[in-house]
C-alpha cells in the first residue's frame, strides 16, 4: 500500500464490538489476565495500552521499522536512547541539533559520566575524527535545527558502523513523508510528535522506531522500568495526525520553498538557510534523500542586529511568536532567545547561531498572506 493509505488504515482496525471505523480510546490503567502468572497481550498501561500500541504500529508502518515506542515527549524519546549508554562513554552528535538535546546531552547526562563532542556532521572528514574507542552512539538532525544542515545520513550510518556505534536520528523536520532514515542504515529514528505528526499544537509526545527486534526490546526495557510513555488522549491524536501528515507536509514543503525564494531576493535579508534553494551546500544530498519536498522549515538572517531582529519576531501577525513548530499554523522565533536559548552563548555563536537568526515553521495559510506578514513585519522592524 502507498504511504498516505497505510497512514489511515494500519494500525487502525475498526472496533469489532460495535463497528466503528475509529478505534476507541483505552483509558484503563490495568488489565485483567486469564490466570495467575499468565500474562495477555496488555497487563498494565505503562507496560503496554492498547491506542498506544495502535499509534507506534501505524508509525512503524510508515518508517519502514520493526517496531515503534511512543513516549511523553520526544526529550523523553531520545532520553531513553541516551539511557542505553553506560558511563564513561561518548556520544558523537551533530553541531546542529535542537537546543533541547543540547541541554540534555551536555547538563543531564554528563551527570552520568557520559562525554559528548558536537561536531559539524555534514563534514565527513570531521565526523571520523570526532569517534573514540569509548564512542558508543553518533545522534544526527537532518535537517538541522536551527541552520537547516543537510547530512548525508547514508554516508554517515556507515561511518558509524565502521567503529560499531549505534547510529540515531531526529527526525521530526524531515518527517517519514520526506526521509525513511531506516531505508538508508540507520538504526534508531526519534521523532517529537508534538510537531509534524500531531499537527495541530495540542499534543506532546515522542518517538522512536527501529529496525530490529532485539533494539527495540533493548529500548523497551528502558522505557518499562522508567515510564516515561505517551497516554492514551495523547495516541489518539497522534494516530489522527497521522491520517492528514503527508498531505500537509507537501503542502507546508511547497509554500517554505515559494517563501525561501521570496526571501533570497529581498534586500533586507542576509542570509536564507532552506535545503530547497539550489546555492543551499547541502542540496544535492538532500534532493537524493528527501523525497517530494525540502521540509516546512526555514531559516534567515536580518541585516539588523539582536534588537532588530527581535523586533521583526514580534511583528508577525500571522506567523506567531512561539516555540515548537510543524503545526497548521505557521510560527516564528528568535533561536537565540528562545529555542536554543540553553545554550552558553559562546557555544551558540561558535556553531553558527547568530542574533540576527529568524526560524520559521510554515503552516498552511496561503503563500501569499504568509509574505505578507513578513513584508510588513520587516518594515515595522525598520528595515
Amino acid at each position: 500500500m502507498h504511504f498516505r493509505t497505510r497512514a489511515i488504515h494500519v494500525g487502525q482496525d475498526r472496533d469489532p464490538q460495535t463497528g466503528a471505523v475509529v478505534p476507541p480510546i483505552h483509558v484503563a490503567s490495568t488489565f485483567v489476565q486469564p490466570g495467575a502468572g499468565e500474562w495477555g497481550q496488555f497487563d498494565y498501561s505503562r507496560s503496554g495500552n492498547p491506542t498506544r500500541k495502535s499509534f507506534e504500529t501505524t508509525l512503524a508502518s510508515l518508517e519502514g521499522g520493526y517496531g515503534a515506542l511512543a513516549f511523553a515527549s520526544g526529550m523523553a524519546a531520545t532520553h531513553c536512547v541516551t539511557m542505553l549508554l553506560n558511563a564513561g562513554e561518548h556520544v558523537v552528535a551533530g553541531a546542529d541539533i535542537y537546543g533541547g538535546t543540547y541541554r540534555l546531552l551536555h547538563k543531564i547526562c554528563n551527570r552520568s559520566g557520559i562525554a559528548v563532542s558536537l561536531v559539524d556532521t555534514t563534514d565527513l572528514k570531521a565526523l571520523k575524527a570526532a569517534i573514540r574507542p569509548e564512542t558508543k552512539l553518533l545522534w544526527l538532525e537532518s535537517p538541522g535545527n536551527p541552520l537547516m544542515s543537510i547530512s548525508d545520513l547514508a554516508a554517515c550510518a556507515q561511518i558509524g558502523h565502521e567503529h560499531g556505534l549505534l547510529v540515531g536520528v531526529d527526525n521530526t523536520f524531515a518527517t517519514p513523508v520526506l526521509t525513511r532514515p531506516l531505508e538508508l542504515g540507520l538504526d534508531i529514528v526519534m521523532h517529537s510528535a508534538t510537531k509534524y505528526i500531531g499537527g495541530h499544537s495540542d499534543v506532546l509526545g515522542g518517538a522512536l522506531v527501529v529496525g530490529t527486534k532485539e533494539l527495540y526490546d533493548r529500548l523497551y526495557f528502558v522505557q518499562n522500568a522508567t515510564g516515561g510513555v505517551m497516554g492514551p488522549f495523547e495516541s489518539f491524536l497522534a494516530s489522527r495526525g497521522l491520517k492528514t501528515l503527508e498531505l500537509r507536509v507537501r503542502e507546508q514543503s511547497r509554500t517554505a520553498l515559494q517563501l525561501a525564494e521570496w526571501l533570497v531576493a529581498d534586500r533586507r535579508v542576509k542570509r536564507v538557510l532552506y535545503p530547497g534553494l539550489p546555492n543551499h551546500p547541502g542540496h544535492a544530498i538532500a534532493k537524493r534523500q528527501m523525497s517530494g519536498g525540502f521540509g516546512a522549515m526555514l531559516s534567515f538572517e536580518t541585516t539588523g542586529g539582536f534588537d532588530v531582529t527581535k523586533r521583526v519576531c514580534e511583528s508577525t501577525q500571522l506567523f506567531q511568536l512561539a516555540v515548537s513548530l510543524g503545526a497548521v499554523e505557521s510560527l516564528i522565533e528568535q533561536p537565540a532567545s528562545m529555542s536554543h536559548a540553553s545554550y552558553d552563548r559562546a557555544a551558540r555563536l561558535e556553531h553558527g547561531i547568530t542574533d540576527e537568526l529568524i526560524r520559521l515553521s510554515v503552516g498552511l495559510e496561503a503563500f501569499e498572506d504568509l509574505r505578507d506578514d513578513l513584508d510588513q513585519a520587516l518594515m515595522k522592524a525598520g528595515l
